[in-house]
């Protein structure tokens, strides 16, 4: 199963809407075990991306002698 998100934004109202159907409970259970599994993919996306503007953020708030500037960020390679 592939993702099919463009940013973090539908990918984590994708992840919503799946706890939601998973919460009310009246899915057959290949069905919800197919959502959980496409809800784990959104999580870990979700995570990367959330991991990705952590380090965007670290690197624009200090420089090594700790004062706050702008420093390029290499993107890792997208697995």
């Amino acid at each position: 199963m592939e993702l099919k998100v463009k940013d973090f934004e539908s990918a984590l109202q994708s992840l919503e809407d799946i706890v939601a159907r998973l919460e009310a409970g009246d899915l057959a259970l290949d069905r919800a075990l197919e959502l959980f599994e496409e809800g784990v993919k959104l999580s870990r996306y979700c995570s990367a991306k959330l991991d990705e503007a952590e380090r965007k953020v670290e690197i624009l708030a200090k420089n090594p002698e700790g004062e706050m500037e702008a420093t390029p960020f290499e993107e890792a390679p997208e697995a």
